[in-house]
């Protein structure tokens, strides 16, 4: 019945997410964290390319990982048209294996918080660190739900010329306070000339942590030097009000 980010779903966040499009400011905070960076990045959850191709073309050698084909083939056309040639891998981010082993994993942007499960989130941060290489650095966002509205519904229009665009209705369907999650179902349009042409339902959920229960899940998995910070601002300390928090930490 759902789709995980398929065509109108990707099509949509090109349009509204563009190449080098910096939400928030975590383009410019991951830049300032990865300087030094001589070896190899992963991107996991790398999308159709919009934090990735801005990393590449400052001379960073990043590879990119996802779970939707939709997103990927975006990438790599987004990345040819630029004459970039990264590895790209459809994988599952709960048990991939990738040929190489890295400096930095990062995932920005509350990516990570899209593995509803926690096992499997726990999953995840074993393979990140099974790829990471000797004292590298996985640098992870988590998103806080502190506006969610249960009931909620909005509709918004994108329209890409005067024939077409899409309409995305938007409804919060759930916050499951004992598993941790928001769950949000989104319907996406795509209409033509006054005809809806093609339909995409999308279910939508996030995981949320607690900062101290993220940190005893990095240090169970064997991560140290941890650190949290604050809406891009490097050690700032979270607040009640606080919607995005970034975690740092180091394979022993």
């Amino acid at each position: 019945m759902f789709t995980y980010y398929g065509e109108l779903s990707t099509e949509l966040y090109n349009f509204t997410k563009p190449i080098g499009h910096s939400i928030g400011g975590d383009i410019e905070y991951y830049l300032e964290r990865l300087k030094g960076t001589n070896g190899k990045i992963l991107e996991a959850a790398v999308g159709s390319g919009r934090f990735l191709i801005p990393l590449l073309e400052k001379g960073y050698l990043v590879d990119g990982i996802d779970y939707s084909p939709a997103m990927l083939d975006s990438c790599r056309k987004r990345c040819k048209e630029r004459g970039l040639n990264p590895n790209l891998y459809e994988g599952n981010l709960c048990s991939f294996t990738l040929p190489s082993k890295y400096e930095v994993i990062v995932i920005p942007t509350g990516s990570f918080c899209l593995i509803e499960k926690l096992e499997d989130a726990k999953d995840a941060l074993k393979c990140f660190y099974k790829h990471l290489k000797p004292e590298g650095r996985v640098i992870i966002d988590l998103l806080i739900p502190i506006h969610w509205r249960t009931g909620e519904i909005s509709t918004s229009t994108y329209p890409f010329s005067d024939e077409d665009g899409i309409l995305i209705e938007s409804k919060s369907v759930e916050m499951n306070w004992i598993d941790q999650y928001t769950l949000t179902h989104l319907k996406y349009e795509k209409w033509k000339k006054g005809k809806l042409v093609d339909t995409e339902l999308q279910r939508f959920a996030l995981r949320w942590y607690g900062v101290e229960e993220f940190k005893l899940i990095l240090e169970s998995i064997g991560f140290s030097e941890i650190t949290c910070s604050a809406d891009y601002c490097y050690r700032k300390q979270p607040t009640k009000e606080t919607e995005l928090i970034t975690f740092e930490a180091v394979r022993k």
